[in-house]
């Protein structure tokens, strides 16, 4: 899932993009709104976290914005102000989730995820395909009955291949949703970390290489 986070205070976004990087995100930050502008015009994400406050351009019109381009990103807005007012005004802009600070980080967690399944065609929370059980929030993968430890990335990559649902996942996608901006786009990470995958995943192969194209499962 690939998430951009826009928030002025530079510890909070710096500690929210840390925290959704180890649930196995990749996470893009900008620190005003026309940070957020400019990401957003090269990058589709499948979440965005938007603080209201923004310096440059304001939350408000960037989703505003956002939402008069009809993009597919869902966009989980925070404030500092939780009143119901302020709530129903921000999803009357085109938010999708509203959560006011200060907030518990495994409820932001939580409505990321939720969102993201709502980014693309509704799946169910656990994934399973090809014999393996892929439990996003638990951050579990099983195969056979038989718990299968990933890395971060790995995870990732897998997530991505089992949500395709037997379409072929470019190289390029995979970069895109598992990685962030700072990936270089000629690296061999894809290729390394899909080896170490299969080799976890054990046999009988379920990970299909398709030369030129990606990979399925």
């Amino acid at each position: 899932m690939r998430v951009l986070v826009v928030e002025d205070e530079r510890v909070l976004a710096d500690a929210i993009a840390t925290g959704l990087r180890r649930e196995a995100m990749a996470v893009d930050v900008a620190y005003d709104g026309g940070g957020a502008l400019e990401r957003t015009s090269y990058i589709d994400y499948d979440v965005i976290v938007l603080d209201r406050d923004l310096p440059v351009v304001h939350g408000d019109e960037v989703c505003r914005r956002l939402v008069e381009e009809r993009t597919a990103s869902r966009i989980l807005m925070l404030t500092a102000s939780g009143d119901v007012d302020d709530k129903v005004e921000g999803l009357g802009l085109g938010a999708d989730d509203y959560l006011a600070k200060p907030f518990v980080f495994i409820e932001l967690v939580a409505r990321v995820r939720a969102l993201g399944r709502r980014s693309a065609p509704a799946l169910p929370p656990v994934l399973e395909r090809g014999g393996i059980r892929l439990d996003p929030g638990k951050r579990l993968v099983e195969r056979a009955g038989r718990e299968v430890v990933l890395t971060k990335k790995e995870f990732a990559v897998l997530e991505e291949l089992m949500r395709a649902e037997g379409a072929v996942v470019s190289q390029e996608d995979l970069l895109d949703k598992a990685w962030d901006e700072n990936i270089d786009p000629f690296t061999n990470v894809v290729r390394v970390t899909m080896m170490t995958l299969r080799k976890k995943l054990g046999e009988p192969q379920v990970i299909e290489t398709v030369p030129g194209v990606g990979y399925k499962l």
